[in-house]
């Protein structure tokens, strides 16, 4: 039951039926189309896509309940579970290397942030009768002499409530969880120590788009569960800047998102305990990496001021908080790290990333790379760090795409394009029917199309072309990937002229950051020794497409690196070692940040970046070299369209 007036998209997520949503419930994008079968509704007046209109759907975002009613939500509109970057999946790329994760992990010696100690106390007697804390305190000494930066052992009230019963039911041998912070130790569990469990701790990554928790034996050094999800915040909109505006300007709308991103890791939690055996109490810490408005948003600050000149966030280093302060489902006195940030775009996620890839440890030029809804970039060794950040739009997450998905099963993920036939073939998620194309088949797509010569440099479809997979719409043209018979929900998956327009803008973005942060320092992308990719989208992406559109520079497939989800992996490094974690910090004081958005530097080169591969072919040496890539621009430069890019 909903009250009177409620809108259908927060019926549906009452009902534990999630949305989705990339326009931030403007009514604009149609991701959220449902059909009223019976029942009085009101729908305001909005945007929604006319060929959904068409067909009887409306708005879920801006159709309000008036009654009981019946409503269909077809498959398309639902937030499917994502394909989330949980292993490393190497080994399926040839000439491209997957960095191994022991390699970052040798780096830093184990010291997790709760250490447990096993404590043998002697019974009180009449003339012996000092307090238990203070004689539990006094044997654990010597396990902790050892780190000599630990000047103060301290304990929690719970820890301190629960001390008498845990001595004497475990015959004065305890098991002692004491939170490794700096220069003290806090005891924040103790228990009989015959049957003890280890440490457990969550690694957390807090990403725009999926989240993910790696549940760890802080004891062993071990993942015992790895598992993601769509963030919930979804539904509020696709990018941050779409979330920062519903936190600050719809009553409760920055409550909305606290809880939904705290309701996506506990469920999360949840799946991982319930695959390991453990118990909520049994998980005693967690890190926490993200952009720096996820980090605000999980944490409950406002992040209205990011989004607006100057952009200064509330805080890029964060207060220690507990779990029971944010809700989780973990032990309330369990201490919850956030890995600092740098500014307002260059979040903890990217520090994270930098922890995990060791770039900033080797003496060698590097680039890391971190494409998605925004792509943060960063360039440097071991002596200096400079990173910027752009916003690429949601395209690589399929939004704003008119068959756009996200990485779930049966987005398409990987196509070719037969010049002579148009034929495509495809490859999709989990090997089923397609039902979208998520952000590598985008990018291979843009590539295909090409060098099929179905667009030109452009970006523009090429005239007559004799297939009718090209067809005309109201939209302007569009090529049909895959025909309603052969899709798993009957309609057709196509890309048109506007998506194409779309994907030149995010990968020009990419581009061109990238470019401008090399020019800062008059170098180009042939000096660089390696480029690191970073994320769940790099885990699936063909560099050699990334290249042919210009997204990539072209430096030869060997200098590139996959290191999946660099975000968790930089969490749990912490998670696992103080070392980690105060380099984290190092780091996070030691980048210098170039805002693209001063002069007018970025702004050419963006402009630059919006045609296939680039305005600029001598910097695509082995793109130019293939069939049916010419020096020209194309039909629109050929119409005046490219005059400005005389730059």
């Amino acid at each position: 039951m909903v009250a009177e007036g409620a809108l259908l998209i927060e019926a549906a997520s009452e009902a534990g039926i999630h949305l989705r949503s990339s326009c931030g419930g403007q009514g604009t994008c149609g991701q959220c189309a449902v059909k009223v079968l019976s029942g009085p509704v009101r729908q305001k007046a909005s945007r929604f896509p006319s060929r959904l209109a068409r067909q009887g759907f409306v708005p879920a975002c801006q159709t309000q309940v008036l009654g009981d009613a019946e409503v269909e939500v077809p498959a398309f509109s639902r937030q499917a579970r994502d394909e989330v970057l949980l292993e490393d999946a190497g080994g399926h790329r040839p000439g491209v290397l997957l960095e191994a994760d022991d390699e970052s992990q040798r780096r830093y010696p184990l010291r997790p942030v709760v250490l447990k100690r096993v404590a043998r106390l002697e019974p009180p007697t009449v003339d012996g009768n000092s307090d238990d804390w203070s004689r539990l305190r006094t044997a654990l000494r010597p396990d902790l002499q050892g780190y000599a930066d630990i000047e103060e052992v301290d304990i929690t009230l719970a820890a301190t409530a629960a001390l008498p019963q845990a001595l004497r039911g475990g015959d004065w041998e305890v098991a002692v969880y004491a939170a490794d912070l700096p220069r003290r130790c806090e005891v924040v569990r103790v228990l009989p120590a015959a049957g003890s469990p280890p440490p457990l701790g969550l690694a957390v990554d807090v990403g725009t788009t999926t989240v993910v928790v790696h549940l760890v034996d802080l004891e062993a050094g071990r993942v015992l569960a790895r598992t993601g999800t769509l963030n919930r915040q979804s539904r509020f909109g696709d990018d941050v800047i779409t979330r920062i505006i519903h936190s600050a300007e719809v009553p409760g709308g920055g409550v909305q998102l606290r809880e939904a991103v705290r309701e996506t890791v506990n469920g999360l939690v949840e799946e991982a305990l319930a695959k390991s055996g453990y118990e909520a109490d049994d998980v005693l810490c967690a890190v926490v990496a993200g952009n720096t408005t996820m980090q605000h948003l999980f944490l409950g600050l406002p992040a209205d001021q990011i989004r607006l000149e100057p952009y200064v966030p509330v805080a890029c280093r964060y207060p220690l908080v507990r779990g029971s302060q944010l809700g989780l489902k973990i032990h309330g006195d369990a201490p919850v790290l956030m890995i600092p940030a740098v500014s307002s775009y260059i979040g903890g996620d990217i520090v994270a990333g930098l922890l995990a890839s060791g770039m900033a440890d080797r003496p060698e030029l590097s680039l890391f790379v971190d494409i998605g809804t925004n792509g943060e970039m960063v360039f440097g060794n071991q002596e200096w760090l400079m990173a910027c950040a752009c916003s690429a739009g949601p395209c690589f997450e399929g939004g704003g795409i008119s068959s756009g998905s996200r990485a779930v099963p049966g987005a398409i993920q990987d196509l070719r394009i037969d010049p002579a036939s148009y034929a495509p073939a495809i490859s999709t998620i989990g090997g089923g029917p397609a039902a979208g194309i998520c952000g590598s088949g985008l990018i291979g797509a843009l590539s295909q199309l090409r060098l099929a010569g179905v667009i030109d440099r452009a970006g523009t479809f090429m005239p007559e072309l004799n297939t009718d997979r090209v067809r005309q719409t109201d939209d302007g043209p569009e090529f049909v990937l895959v025909p309603a018979p052969d899709t798993s929900h009957g309609r057709d998956i196509a890309i048109s002229e506007v998506d194409v327009k779309n994907l030149l803008r995010a990968k020009g973005a990419i581009f061109a950051g990238a470019r401008s942060l090399l020019a800062a320092f008059d170098t180009d992308f042939g000096l660089l020794d390696r480029i690191d990719v970073a994320g769940g989208f790099g885990s699936s992406l063909s560099i050699r497409d990334a290249v042919e559109i210009g997204m990539l520079p072209d430096v030869g497939e060997e200098r590139y690196r996959f290191l999946g989800n660099t975000s968790v992996k930089g969490a749990r490094l912490a998670l696992l070692s103080r070392a980690a974690l105060e380099r984290a910090g190092e780091l996070a004081g030691s980048i210098t940040v170039l805002e693209l958005s001063l002069g007018s530097k970025y702004m050419e080169e963006f402009v630059s970046a919006l045609f296939l591969p680039h305005t600029d072919l001598s910097l695509f040496p082995s793109v130019t070299r293939q069939p049916g890539v010419s020096g020209g621009l194309g039909s629109s430069a050929a119409k005046g369209g490219a005059g400005c890019l005389s730059t």
